[in-house]
């Protein structure tokens, strides 16, 4: 039996497969990166935490480098991994997922990146604000994990 907290509910008559995913907070004046998506099915734009899959044979360090970089256009690193949680959902690809989630506190790094998903638009808001703004509730829960650690000045 896991400790880790479980979001969301399994759509009736769906499979929910267990996907590896890793997610940063990266905090700068006041603020953090989140990503704004804008899918071309016409669903409304929703607010995300940088990161999501961890490929095959990819660590879950690397995977928040790489997604942090597709989504965001920032090179980071992955700082203290903080939190795990578990969030069912459907992707954009209409596939039921049960998200296993790692998240860390990203630092900036050195080097630039190329953002590669033009559906994503990095945005930078007040952590309290994204609590309330944030698509899911793994993601609200663990900006509050966050900020319950105290790693910034007020």
């Amino acid at each position: 039996m896991t400790t880790e907290p479980q979001f969301g509910a399994p759509l009736g008559g769906r499979h929910h497969r267990d996907r590896p995913a890793a997610f940063g907070i990266l905090h700068e004046n006041g603020r953090i990166a989140l990503v704004r998506v804008a899918l071309a099915d016409g669903t409304p734009p929703f607010l995300d935490l940088p990161g999501g899959a961890v490929d095959p044979g990819e660590t879950e360090d690397q995977a928040l480098v790489r997604e942090f970089a597709e989504e965001t256009g920032l090179c980071v690193s992955a700082g203290p991994l903080f939190a795990r949680a578990r969030q069912y959902f459907v992707t954009g690809k209409d596939e039921a997922v049960n998200n296993l989630c790692a998240f860390f506190a990203a630092e900036r790094a050195q080097g630039g990146a190329v953002k590669i998903e033009d559906d994503h638009e990095l945005v930078w808001v007040e952590p309290l604000k994204a609590l309330a703004d944030l698509r899911h509730e793994a993601h609200s829960w663990a900006v509050a994990a966050w900020l319950r650690r105290k790693p910034y000045q007020a």
